[in-house]
Parts: C-alpha cells; structure tokens; sequence
C-alpha cells in the first residue's frame, strides 16, 4: 500500500511545485524554473491563486530628437500672444520627421526598455500595442516588433495591436492584466506599448499635435499595481474626432464637441468608479463616500494642458454635488452658488469654471500639475499620453513621497471609450526596492527633454510637408541625416516598390 501511495504524493507535491512556479515571471523564478522560451510554462486553470498586486514593473519613454518652441509658432502664425502657451498651456512641441513612423517609435521604446532592465526577450509571453497611427490597414505593428525577439528564438507571444483613438494603450493595459489574472497566463511577463505621431493640416489645431510612445512591463508584485475590481468606464458613439481620409495622416475634429464629450466621460468614468469602490468600503465595513482626498495624484489623457487642469476642476464639482449641505458650505467655498446646477447642463459654463479652477488650485497643484511636464514640452502623444504623464509624475516624486500613495487615472478615446481607474503605490521605497527602481529610471527625463534639438517654424513647416508628399509613397529613401536622431533610435531606411518597410538602428 506504501508503495502506491508515495508515487501519487510525489505527483502532487510535483504538481503543487509546478503551480507555484507559474505563478511567478520568469525573472524572479530561481534559475532552476526559468524554463521559458517558445515552449509553454504550466497553465493556471487548475489553481485558485490570483497572482498578487499585478501591475506596472517599469517603462520606458521615447519621444523625438527635435521639436519647435511655441512662442515661436505664435510669432510665426501671427495669433496673439499666449495662445498656445497659455491658452492651451503648452510650451513645446516635440515632432517626427519622415524618417520616424509609428513602427520605429514603438522598435525604439521596446528595445530601450528591454536593454535598460536587462530582461531575457524570451521572458515575454504578452505584448500588445495601443495605437491610432495607422500605416498598414492588415499589418500590426506587433508583428514588426517580433523582430526584435527573433535572436531569442521566443514567438510565442500572444497579443496584437488594438485601435480607438487614444484609448488603445489604456485597453492593452487591461488585457495585459486580465491576462495575467486568467487561467490563459503562463507565468510570463506582458508588455504593453502605446505610441503615436500626433499631426494636424496647417491652422488651430497643428499646436496641439506631438509624438512618442511608452513601453511598460507588466507583472504581479508591482510597485504600481492596478487596484482590482475599479475601473469605471464609459463608451458611445459620437463623432468628436476621427480619421475617415485613409490616404491623410489628419483627422477631421469637431473641438468643441469633443471637449464636451471629455468631460461628459469624465463624469460618468467617475461616478461609477465611485460606485464601486464605496462599494468594497462597504463590504469591508467602511460606509462613506469617497471624494478627492482618497486619491493623493491625479493624472488624465492630456490633448492639451489646459484641458487637464479643467478636468480636475470638473472632478471637484462632482464631489461638490455628492456632497451634504453643510459640507458644501464649510469645505467648498466659492461654489455655493452653483448647488442647483445639473452635470449635464454646465460643460459650456464659463462662470462656473472660472469659479472651479478658483476653487481647485491648491489641489491641482499637489496631485496633478508635475505629471504635466512631458505634456508640456512634448505635447500630445494620444494612446501614451496618459502613461507619459505618469512618467512625468513618478520623475517629479521621490519614493517616499509615492510609497502607499493611490494614483487615479483617466483615459479617454475619442469616438468615444474612457475609463477611470486607479494605481496602489508599494509601501517599500527603500533603496534597491522596485518602486525604487521605477522612480530612479524616470529621474533623466528632464535631461533628456533639455537634449532636443530646437527647430524653427519654418523647419517644421517643412518636414510637415514632406509628412504629407511621402505619406503611403512607395520606393522611396526617407530624405534626412540619421545623425539627428537620439542614439539607439530605430529609424525608416527604406520603402520598396511594395511598400515593405526597411528598419535601421543608428548606434548606440
């Protein structure tokens, strides 16, 4: 009897070993389990364990080697003193010459992140890529990114490009998770890469355009774990802003329709997020509303910086409706008069803004101005607008200061698709520890911004034009000196007569 029985408990002890080794990415297996390449780890759809804390572990910024100064774009378009600097809050403009497409930013940031944090490339079971830039109406760019594992042997990647508008890295970020969080996850990391070449024709808009793209490793123990259970989310159809003309990068836009669409998801984002997590309060024992204050940062999908600080003063007023008589009065002051109000009435009142952003300041001072450095300077990048200015917030931070903090998150996609979610900051922000890290790897982003390459209207006005002779263009070399790139940047070297796409690396 012995003899059958210690047979079954080494199956199972083999088994539980097993299970327990999946749970774990590849890199923080002990060297004996670090069996990943194209051969599947042990799937999970046997085990009751939801990996812990399943979030981002690091990532990667890139944005081009050169942009034109916004000062200068107003002398240059004759408008007024201020326009774009203070009336959209934007100081530069960072762009992309021909020799840069939505592959190369998404080759660069992928391969700057894998080298930055030394990962095996076979250590990767995921990788999606959010996007609206579209060169190829079959092709995704995920398959162009297969490249850079070919050495490694690893083409056992699930995941594919996703597209709605600026919404796409937000929904690659949700199935990198469900992923992980599913009996369909392997034991590998994900990665998600969100990127975009923002332009608009000559005119109101052009100023609001800019490039770039972020790369995030996603894994379970992570210092910015994505808080399970609350994401609100709002969807419907509306024609904000889209892109009909295949044969033109520009999109047709309806402004003021789509500011009002922005804010109307803003609303509902929250007021379900809210629902729901008041909700777990409740469950837990805890019965109150939640405001503002339960969030120590805020950071938002940024067309332009202005349309930031209005959100956050939206948000408040949202809090201010929730809020008891006696409360409105003793902590909202400034806004009593507006108490009658309805949400949906007020998202062309001018004094009601002007009384919010009054009102509202201080707080958009603490948790969401310094995510608004790289919008500022780099302007509006779509899909990784919202994880450039989580970049810019984990820059302008220590650890300490982050460590146990709750990051909410806004995102939204004309069309439209937003969501309102939200980050766990780690406790631990001593030295060596992942938060740490995180935070140390953004710490050169102001550097890296102050290394562009200052180009005048003129400049840009012309590369803009040549945006638009060689858009879809095939057998062609892309006009331009490589040398003007950042090192390490993946650049276009050549469209043949079939329209297959050539990618160089200059040196490193």
């Amino acid at each position: 009897m012995q003899r059958l029985l210690t047979p079954v408990k080494h199956i199972l002890q083999l088994t539980r070993v097993m299970q327990e080794a999946s749970l774990t990415p590849a890199r923080l297996l002990p060297a004996a389990h670090q069996t990943f390449s194209t051969a599947s780890a042990v799937p999970l759809a046997k085990t009751d364990t939801w990996p812990k804390d399943v979030g981002i572990l690091a990532l990667e910024v890139y944005f081009p080697a050169q942009y034109v100064d916004q000062t200068d774009l107003e002398k240059y378009n004759n408008v007024e003193a201020g326009k774009y600097t203070v009336g959209l809050g934007q100081t530069r403009m960072g762009f992309c010459s021909v020799q840069e497409d939505i592959n190369s930013l998404c080759l660069t940031v992928v391969q700057r992140l894998m080298e930055r944090i030394q990962l095996p490339w076979d250590s990767v079971g995921r990788l999606e890529v959010g996007t609206e830039t579209i060169i190829d109406k079959s092709k995704a760019v995920k398959t162009v990114l297969m490249e850079l594992f070919q050495d490694s042997g690893n083409t056992d990647i699930e995941g594919i490009d996703t597209t709605n508008a600026c919404y796409g890295g937000t929904a690659s970020l949700f199935n990198a998770a469900n992923w992980m969080e599913s009996s369909s996850w392997d034991g590998r990391y994900a990665m998600v890469v969100c990127g975009d070449i923002a332009v608009y024709p000559s005119g109101n808009a052009r100023p609001t355009g800019g490039a770039g793209a972020v790369a995030m490793l996603i894994g379970p123990k992570a210092p910015l774990a994505l808080e399970r259970g609350l994401r609100g989310t709002h969807m419907e159809n509306v024609y904000d802003f889209y892109k009909p003309n295949l044969a033109s990068e520009y999109p047709v836009v309806d402004g003021k329709l789509s500011i009002q669409c922005y804010l109307r998801a803003l609303d509902r984002c929250y007021t379900s997020y809210r629902k729901k997590i008041q909700n777990q309060w409740k469950q837990a024992g805890s019965d109150r509303p939640f405001t503002l204050d339960d969030l120590q940062y805020m950071i938002f999908h940024t067309p332009f910086c202005k349309m930031v600080q209005k959100s956050l003063a939206r948000l408040m007023f949202n809090d201010f409706l929730s809020a008891s008589s006696d409360t409105q009065t003793s902590l909202y002051k400034g806004l009593e008069a507006f108490r009658g109000l309805k949400l949906e009435d007020t998202y062309t009142n001018k004094d009601l803004d002007k009384a919010l952003l009054k009102a509202s300041q201080d707080m958009f001072d603490k948790k969401t101005k310094a995510s608004l450095y790289l919008s500022t300077h780099n302007g509006n990048m779509y899909t990784s607008s919202l994880y450039g200015c989580l970049a810019s917030l984990l820059s302008h931070h220590s650890a300490q200061e982050l460590a146990g903090s709750r990051i909410g998150a806004f995102s939204y996609g004309s069309g439209l698709a937003a969501s309102f979610f939200s980050f766990r900051v780690s406790q631990d922000a001593s030295p060596g520890s992942p938060l740490d890290k995180l935070v140390s790897s953004t710490s050169d982003l102001p550097k890296r911004l102050a290394s562009r390459k200052c180009m005048s209207p003129e400049e840009f006005t012309e590369i803009m034009n040549q945006r638009e002779q060689f858009y879809h263009k095939a057998n062609f070399s892309p006009p331009g000196d490589t040398n003007s790139l950042f090192p390490g940047t993946w650049y276009l070297e050549r469209v043949d007569e079939l329209h297959r796409r050539k990618y160089a690396r200059r040196p490193i």
